[in-house]
C-alpha cells in the first residue's frame, strides 16, 4: 500500500523521503524521485510530515516508539500521521511520546485497495485537533478521495475497526448465500454476479466476485481481518463492549475470518 502512496505524492510535486526495507521497491521509488534514507531516525530529522504504512501495532511501535524511533527525532511543530489499522493504546503511547517532542498526531486508517490508491480514490480516516488535522489533509488528497473527519485523536481507529468487523460479517453473510444458492443449484459464479447488481449487494459480494469467489477472497482477506477482528475484540472487552451479532457472525460463519479465541459464548 505505501509504494503507491509515495508515486502520488512524488506526482503531486511532494518531496518524498521514504524508508522501505525492500531493495527492489526502492529502486524503482528512487527513479520516481524519492528521497530513499537509511533509517526511522533520518525520516523524523527531514520531514514536517512523516506518514507510516505498516500492517500491525508490532511494526508501529517498532517505527514509532523503539529505541532510534521516528517520533523520538522529528522536529518541534511536525505532524506523525499512522495509517496503521491496530490498537488504540498503540496510538496513545506514541501521542505521550510526542508530548515531550511537541511533535502532533494524527490517527489515519485507511479504507481501500491498492488500485484506488492509484487512482486516487482511497478512504482516510482522520481523528484529531482541527489544528493538526488540517495540516495534513493537502498531502493525504494527493492519493485520498474521500477524507472524513471522526473527531479527536483515536476515534478513526474507533470507526475503523467497527466497519473491518462489519465487512468481516459481511464475507461470512455472502459465502451463506453461496452456500444456500448451491443447494438450489445455482452455479455461484452466477449467483455471486448477479447479487453485485441487486439489492444484496456490498463491497465484500463485489470483491469476492472481482477475485474469483467467495472462497478466493477469504484466502486474500484472511491475514487482515484475522489481525483487524482481534483487535477489535480486545479493543471491546477492555471496554466492556458487548459486539452483538456481528460477533456471532464473524465467529460463526464458512469462512475462518476470526482468531481462534473468539467463540460467541
Amino acid at each position: 500500500m505505501g509504494e503507491p502512496m509515495v508515486s502520488r505524492l512524488l506526482a503531486a510535486g511532494h518531496k518524498v523521503y521514504v524508508f522501505v526495507r525492500r531493495v527492489e521497491v526502492a529502486d524503482r521509488l528512487r527513479k520516481q524521485g524519492a528521497v530513499i534514507v537509511a533509517s526511522f531516525a533520518d525520516l523524523g530529522r527531514d520531514c514536517d510530515i512523516v506518514i507510516c504504512c505498516a500492517f500491525s501495532d508490532e511494526q508501529l511501535t517498532q517505527i514509532a516508539l523503539s529505541p532510534g524511533g521516528v517520533v523520538a527525532q522529528m522536529k518541534p511543530g511536525s505532524v506523525f500521521v499512522s495509517h496503521t489499522t491496530g490498537r488504540v493504546d498503540t496510538l496513545m503511547q506514541i501521542s505521550t511520546l510526542r508530548k515531550a517532542r511537541d511533535v502532533a498526531v494524527v490517527d489515519a486508517p485507511i479504507s481501500g485497495t491498492a488500485a484506488e490508491i492509484l487512482e486516487g480514490r482511497l478512504t482516510i480516516l482522520l481523528g484529531g485537533s482541527s489544528e493538526d488535522v488540517d495540516k495534513v489533509v493537502p498531502v493525504l488528497a494527493s492519493y485520498g478521495e474521500n477524507i472524513i473527519r471522526t473527531g479527536k485523536f483515536g476515534s478513526a481507529l474507533g470507526v475503523k475497526l467497527v466497519n473491518n468487523l462489519l465487512f468481516a460479517a459481511n464475507l461470512q453473510l455472502v459465502a451463506e448465500a453461496v452456500r444456500l444458492g448451491t443447494a438450489m443449484e445455482i452455479e455461484p459464479d452466477v449467483l455471486q454476479h448477479a447479487v453485485t447488481y441487486c439489492s444484496g449487494s456490498s463491497q465484500a459480494a463485489e470483491r469476492a466476485a472481482s477475485a474469483g469467489g467467495i472462497e478466493a477472497f477469504g484466502q486474500i482477506a484472511k491475514p487482515f481481518l484475522h489481525k483487524d477482528v482481534s483487535v477489535c475484540l480486545e479493543s471491546a472487552r477492555v471496554r466492556g463492549v458487548d459486539l452483538g451479532l456481528l460477533r456471532e457472525v464473524v465467529a460463526g460463519g464458512i469462512l475462518d475470518l476470526a482468531p481462534a479465541d473468539s467463540s460467541t459464548g
